[in-house]
């Protein structure tokens, strides 16, 4: 399957699950390359990464006004990949956000909505603080993206790079700074949220608040490290995300036992 939209870095046609990646603010489906060769969740999970328009091989495509739009074309561009395998979500920062929302847009349909959801380095949805980051100088967006952590520093000192990653990062800080939930039934499936014990973008209550967006079961895990603690975490993080699906399976298959 060739897919704008889509990016599968080792293809595991055996694999029990699909689980789909979302980036970061001012992040590419490349950032997911690391945890796609997983040692702990191969053979059972194939990995798929989403790539947003204006990064890499999209970076002359039209970057897209909000979170809703994202979700939308995200939601459509999934439809091949749900036919034959449930698919598991795991998205970080701004990825979270875009990974529930395109999760609230598939459970609206028969049969629809992902086996688990894993957000990471993010507060609830629920909990709205309209952030500023987007209204900064070119500079001092550098500034931020260099306290971060996320973004290779080569990337930030080479100025013809830096023309090219300001408008994508401005515009996508933009999309979640503005980005206001609109209340909707909680998901069914269950949440698992990550983050950094450091994290000064994701206090640990506002993160616990995930807990309101399902009526399924709900997980926290908390890393040593700030916003990308998962740059140092990779194994972790895949140790995570395995137990939890293993876990789905068995609760999936003993309702499917008790319903016969």
């Amino acid at each position: 399957m060739s897919d704008p939209w889509i990016r599968r870095f080792r293809p595991r046609p055996e694999a029990a699950v699909r689980l789909v990646c979302f980036p970061h603010a001012g992040g590419s489906a490349s950032y997911y390359h690391p945890l796609a060769q997983s040692p702990t969740l191969l053979p059972d999970t194939e990995v798929l990464a989403v790539q947003y328009p204006g990064r890499q091989d999209r970076r002359r495509e039209r970057l897209l006004d909000g979170i809703p739009e994202m979700a939308d074309l995200i939601t459509e561009a999934l439809a091949p990949y749900d036919d034959d395998r449930p698919l598991a979500f795991f998205g970080h920062s701004m990825g979270a956000v875009l990974a529930f929302e395109v999760a609230q847009r598939l459970s609206e349909r028969p049969g629809g909505g992902p086996c688990g959801l894993f957000v990471s380095g993010r507060r609830a949805p629920s909990l709205y603080r309209r952030g500023t980051v987007h209204l900064l100088s070119d500079a001092e967006l550098v500034g931020e993206l260099r306290r971060a952590g996320g973004t290779d520093p080569r990337f930030l000192d080479d100025e013809e790079l830096l023309a090219d990653i300001i408008p994508v990062v401005r515009n996508d800080y933009r999309a979640i700074e503005l980005y206001q939930w609109t209340p909707a039934p909680p998901l069914n499936c269950p949440i698992t949220a990550l983050v950094g014990d450091r994290d000064p973008q994701a206090p640990l209550d506002d993160v616990e608040a995930w807990r309101k967006h399902t009526d399924g079961p709900f997980g926290l895990e908390v890393f040593s490290g700030g916003h990308f603690y998962l740059n140092t975490h990779q194994r972790g993080v895949a140790d995570v995300i395995s137990e939890a699906l293993a876990a789905g399976a068995r609760r999936h298959a003993t309702a499917r036992g008790n319903a016969r």
